[in-house]
């Protein structure tokens, strides 16, 4: 019950690496709002996980949404300590100057913008928190990429859109560490998760192949690796950790 007493939104958290930051969060004792564009999958998540759970139709590249989804959180938990900026956008391998510029922008506003209009949200607060009780005033978890360590070439706007992550990632943590506030990120390889099939452009047993053999460690990383690597992070056991971008990739950036 490391999370036991912790109100958490995960955005994206109805599949992939969402959902299981999302169970692992619920095992541990948090109660957690999954916000996602796809409503459904969010509520057949929540009526699996029980009432700790709640879920909100959210686009998290737009600020009204954004302002709705910390709101409804607050109204329906009492409050909120934990957010995870998950929701992300990948496209297909391709020559950079070949990417459509519609999906740029996409990329752009998923990857990028939302982690803005997240903290112009949670920033205030977690500073009026920290006020009125002088404690650590909440945990803010990015979710970046290996691509943005160790960029695969073909993948360029979506390598540098998480680049963008974690450099967001280091000087937020910077600039909050006196409110006590802690930023952090996790930096995954591909995972089995719905985007694995964009990154590698094919699903195939020659394309997988070739994706485990950078892996030394040899698989994909799991929701369930990214749940208990963000329940680490976000857990008072982390209280002096902040500004680190933990690689969760089985040793594919060394």
């Amino acid at each position: 019950m490391r999370l036991k007493d912790k109100v958490a939104i995960v955005t994206g958290g109805a599949s992939g690496f969402g959902e299981g930051i999302v169970r692992k969060f619920v095992a541990e004792g948090a109660r957690v709002l999954i916000a996602d564009r796809d409503l459904a999958a969010g509520l057949h998540l929540a009526a699996l996980l029980g009432p700790a759970v709640r879920a909100l139709r959210v686009d998290v590249s737009n600020a009204a949404d954004v302002k709705i989804m910390m709101d409804a959180t607050v109204e329906h938990f009492g409050g909120l300590d934990i957010l995870v900026n998950n929701a992300g956008v990948g496209h297909t391998p391709q020559a950079l100057e070949e990417l459509a510029e519609d999906e740029f922008d996409r990329i752009v506003a998923v990857n990028m913008k939302a982690i803005y209009l997240a903290a112009r949200e949670v920033v205030p607060r977690f500073k009026t928190l920290r006020e009125a009780t002088g404690r650590g005033a909440g945990v803010i978890l990015n979710m970046a990429s290996t691509a943005g360590v160790s960029p695969r070439p073909n993948l360029t706007w979506y390598n540098a859109s998480k680049g963008f992550v974690i450099t967001a990632t280091r000087s937020m943590a910077v600039e909050l560490a006196p409110f006590g506030i802690r930023v952090v990120a996790l930096n995954p390889v591909a995972g089995e998760t719905p985007m694995l099939k964009t990154f590698m452009g094919e699903d195939t047993p020659a394309v997988r192949a070739r994706f485990l053999a950078s892996i030394p460690l040899g698989r994909f990383s799991t929701p369930e690796d990214l749940g208990n690597a963000a329940c680490f992070l976000c857990s008072d056991e982390a209280s002096m950790i902040t500004g680190v971008c933990m690689e969760v990739d089985g040793g594919r950036c060394i």
